[in-house]
């Protein structure tokens, strides 16, 4: 029993850095936390759940720090059909640059109004950041 789990646990080690080094993997586990904390903004900007500066302020800051991870991970030949991403991302690369410096600027100016703690000003900042998620979508995503 003892061998077997060594072997799994040998399997997994080795195996981790070829997991950790394909880019579709990487800038995927980055959306997902994408999702996940803009879900959870979202829900409070819609009232769902109970307001709370300090809280909302953490997801703000947690989203401008995820927005600027996942644009290193779409190298030329990364995708080859294997996600929603375009052609566009890679045969049109200033207006993906574009498109991602209007999402870091937005979500920057979120992470900020989020600290002032004005929820009318966030729910604004929100929207206006969430705009820069659904053009990225609309000209470099097939889904």
């Amino acid at each position: 029993m003892k061998q077997l789990l060594l072997t799994v646990l040998s399997c997994t080690v080795l195996l981790s850095p070829a997991f950790a080094a394909d880019p579709v993997t990487q800038r995927q586990e980055i959306f997902k936390q994408y999702k996940q904390t803009v879900g959870t903004m979202a829900k409070t900007v819609k009232g769902e759940t109970p307001y709370s500066k300090d809280e909302f302020a953490k997801l703000a800051a947690h989203l401008d720090a995820l927005a600027q991870q996942p644009w290193q991970h779409f190298p030329a030949g990364s995708d080859q059909g294997k996600t929603g991403a375009r052609a566009e991302i890679w045969s049109k690369p200033q207006d993906w640059k574009a498109a991602i410096d209007r999402h870091k600027t937005e979500t920057a100016k979120l992470k900020q109004t989020a600290a002032g703690g004005d929820l009318a000003a966030i729910k604004a900042q929100f929207g206006a950041t969430q705009k820069t998620c659904k053009a990225c979508h609309d000209n470099f995503r097939n889904d």
